[in-house]
């Protein structure tokens, strides 16, 4: 395996990301993309990325090899590389190397982990309301509601989407009407409004691949969990699991 990425924000943003949620995981080079679907430690959120074969300038991968990585130390690796820099990522025995090269070449090796437990997929979720909108639009509304409470409420009716949270004394909510940029799908048959509450130290974490993609998509249903999706087409997917909440502040 010999992969050489130009485009560095696209390695170095998404594992600074995951690396929030998930400490360990197992990447998947194949012939389409360089991959990796984890679980974080509390079984509450999923990560789901896909760097896609197109989006590197070398791509060379003979047969399909799965990568457990420590992704702290890869992150701290990534840190190192400067905005016009390329980075090259090859397995050698045990090992992964990172080679990062701009005015001079440096290189690091990473040793290759054992992982328990069998490798993870997306679960199949019939979700009933879709929802795109620009990413800094919902990244703002969690900072907005984090000032009040520690959860959300989500609340879609037709062409509105609402963020709510109450804490104690305090409580917020933003409307994002559908308007050109914003676009609100409710199934037929679905009944309105579409609620569900989750949680915002996640939600947080997940909504920082906004620096990634300029719009994402949510989709959800009444007290089920929420997909997040960011992507850039013919380079990079980058989507999230959560589960709802259902406490109460």
């Amino acid at each position: 395996m010999k992969l050489t990425l130009s485009e560095t924000s696209l390695l170095k943003d998404s594992i600074g990301i995951i690396s929030e949620l998930v400490s360990e995981a197992r990447f998947i080079a194949s012939q389409e993309s360089f991959s990796l679907i984890a679980l974080d430690p509390a079984t509450v959120a999923m990560v789901d990325f896909k760097l896609l074969a197109s989006a590197f300038t070398e791509y060379t991968v003979d047969k399909t090899e799965i990568l457990a990585i420590n992704l702290m130390n890869l992150k701290q690796v990534l840190r190192r590389v400067g905005s016009t820099d390329t980075i090259t990522l090859e397995t050698k025995e045990d090992r992964l190397e990172v080679t990062i090269k701009g005015s001079v070449t440096r290189t690091f090796n990473l040793p290759l982990i054992e992982l328990d437990g069998e490798q993870k997929s997306v679960p199949d979720i019939k979700f009933s309301t879709t929802v795109t909108l620009f990413s800094q639009q919902l990244s703002n509304a969690i900072d907005d509601a984090h000032i009040v409470a520690e959860s959300i409420a989500l609340v879609a009716q037709e062409k509105l989407l609402s963020v709510r949270a109450e804490g104690d004394l305090s409580k917020v909510t933003i409307d994002i009407p559908q308007d050109n940029d914003t676009k609100i799908v409710i199934q037929d048959g679905e009944e309105t409004p579409v609620i569900a509450r989750y949680s915002i130290e996640y939600l947080k974490k997940m909504v920082s691949a906004g620096k990634i993609a300029d719009k994402v998509t949510l989709h959800y249903k009444t007290n089920h969990p929420i997909k997040l999706e960011y992507r850039v087409l013919n380079k990079i997917h980058l989507g999230f699991i959560l589960a709802p909440r259902v406490d109460n502040d």
